[in-house]
């Protein structure tokens, strides 16, 4: 049931849309569409006029209507698979630009989280916001020990706000699948559900502060990504302090120039970058637009605000760059099998549809010279390609698009000529060659053992008693048959000895593969150890058990 809040909420909304000439996305619903002939009442359909495109006023009128739905308009432009293109690319233009909120309740907000006065933590606090957005907003501070920090805070009411908006989302959701004929299409309910996850994780700033530590620590003296670092010791749900960086925006390429960076190590750093992200580290920065991205003088990229990151599992890795490797190949047929044995559409596609499909969306862009094809908006056709095949687009792989989509458009604005294509195909055979190689099976291995490592100290004990077990086979064996028995009994002895060394040989190489490679045992010796051992002792109590 809607209340008198939402309600006129719902009416500003609508009228919103309309001064903006949106007049027919209210009324294009099965709900409205007797009332159509209303258009013509309307005054302003009385004189021509000269209205942006459609999709610029979408635009604008999310911009009015507000910080929440600014950022959702912002996460309904990653859903390319969803939208037409030129909605989608003017949806992302949206800027979370909203006004400070004063800079004394910021004080106080902060103060009530440190339980303390501000003037016992920090030797300065510049109550004017150095930044403000939807969410937060950022103040300089000093530490007493002279470092100079960021303080980013939560808006006051914030969550109120988001929950309010939220429920009037899921009815206007709602109301778009029941009445309007592309509201199914466009899972409206299932882009609200997406915005409200995101929306909730960027109002945790220790949450934050956890993903800018990890990104930190795997890129921690690298010469191509500085993140600042954390206090966590003032760090709190709605409040986190970072170190102050410096650095010209990434967007000044005139002043970028003029330092003499190199804008072809820089495009091509910001890919290897991703990809690193993605396949080495497997953690992501899902938010990596101009406006969270600096560099040095040294041509060094400086990256802030991690409130949103992604993280793929090791089989959608793997069938990633498999995926993107065959497409290099123009293996279609590849692909579309990839597709299905991922799961990422239903394993009753047929193969051969698929294949032809994609195709057909491939083989035009492939006709142009490689530094002209857009990896990411070649990403966008292949999924929306595939939703007509119920591929299920998963949140992890519509973050990896959007962050790619952005890293691609970051290289191209620094340097035009920069083919994404060659830059990463390098990286992913490596990373491929790493994976199914000798040191990427020792590694898998080695990592999960840990998960049935608590049961290793039993492993002495489990041999002992097979050696109890096959001895008290023996010797119930040797009254009852006498001499008679003694084949047997020599049989049992065997048996008992070939259990025992299958034992043994598992405990070595679970030792080995435990320990791992030392100063007797390359990483091929270990693995031939481990493999040998498994192999051998899981053969031995085959024969042992078959015997007895």
């Amino acid at each position: 049931m809607m209340g008198p809040r939402q309600a006129l909420r719902l009416f500003r909304i609508n009228w919103v849309f309309l001064r903006h000439g949106l007049d027919e996305v209210i009324l294009a619903t099965h709900l409205f569409r007797p009332l159509r002939w209303i258009l013509y009442l309307l005054p302003w359909h009385w004189i021509e006029r000269d209205l942006p495109s459609y999709p610029v006023r979408v635009r604008q009128a999310l911009e009015e209507l507000g910080p929440i739905f600014v950022k959702f308009g912002q996460i309904l432009s990653t859903r390319r698979d969803l939208l037409p293109d030129d909605l989608a690319v003017e949806l992302a233009k949206l800027q979370d630009r909203v006004p400070p909120f004063d800079g004394a309740e910021a004080q106080a907000l902060i103060e009530k989280a440190w339980g303390r006065p501000v003037g016992e933590v920090l030797d300065a606090f510049d109550p004017i916001p150095l930044a403000s957005a939807s969410i937060a907003q950022v103040h300089t501070g000093r530490l007493k020990d002279g470092t100079e920090v960021v303080v980013k805070v939560l808006r006051p009411g914030i969550e109120r706000t988001i929950r309010q908006d939220l429920g009037l989302m899921y009815t206007l959701a709602e109301m778009a699948e029941r009445y309007w004929k592309e509201g199914k299409r466009l899972r409206a309910i299932e882009v609200v559900r997406e915005y409200e996850k995101t929306v909730f994780d960027e109002l945790d700033l220790q949450r934050e502060a956890a993903n800018a530590s990890k990104i930190r620590r795997n890129w921690l003296n690298s010469e191509m990504l500085y993140i600042p670092e954390v206090y966590w010791d003032w760090t709190r749900p709605n409040v986190m302090v970072m170190e102050r960086i410096y650095g010209t925006p990434v967007s000044d390429v005139a002043t970028l120039k003029a330092q003499g960076v190199s804008m072809k190590l820089l495009g091509e750093r910001g890919v290897e970058i991703f990809f690193t992200q993605v396949f080495r580290d497997n953690f992501f920065h899902a938010d990596m637009h101009p406006g969270n991205i600096f560099v040095e003088p040294s041509g060094r990229y400086i990256s802030i605000d991690f409130g949103i990151v992604g993280t793929l599992t090791t089989e959608d890795q793997r069938y990633l760059a498999e995926n993107l490797l065959a497409f290099f190949e123009r293996d279609y047929r590849r692909v579309a099998e990839l597709h299905v044995e991922s799961g990422w559409v239903p394993h009753g596609t047929r193969v051969d549809e698929f294949e032809s499909a994609i195709r057909t969306v491939s083989e035009p862009i492939f006709e142009k010279p490689l530094a002209e094809i857009s990896f990411g908006h070649f990403l966008v056709r292949l999924f929306q390609t595939a939703r007509r095949f119920n591929m299920e687009i998963q949140p992890q792989l519509v973050l990896l698009e959007k962050t790619l989509l952005n890293i691609e458009g970051l290289g191209r604005m620094l340097y035009p000529e920069l083919d994404l294509w060659t830059t990463a195909k390098p990286y992913m055979e490596r990373w491929m060659k790493d994976q199914i190689g000798i040191k990427g099976l020792f590694d898998r291995t080695k990592r999960n053992i840990y998960s049935v490592a608590d049961q290793t100290p039993e492993l002495p004990l489990i041999a002992y008693r097979i050696l109890m077990a096959y001895d008290k086979r023996l010797r119930q064996t040797e009254p009852l048959h006498g001499a008679a028995a003694k084949p047997q009994n020599t049989q049992a002895a065997a048996t008992s000895v070939l259990a025992i060394a299958g034992a043994m040989l598992l405990l070595c190489g679970t030792l080995v593969l435990l320990f791992g490679p030392g100063q007797f045992l390359s990483e091929s010796s270990s693995l031939i150890v481990i493999v040998g051992s498994y192999l051998i002792g899981g053969l031995l109590f085959l024969i042992a058990d078959r015997q007895s």
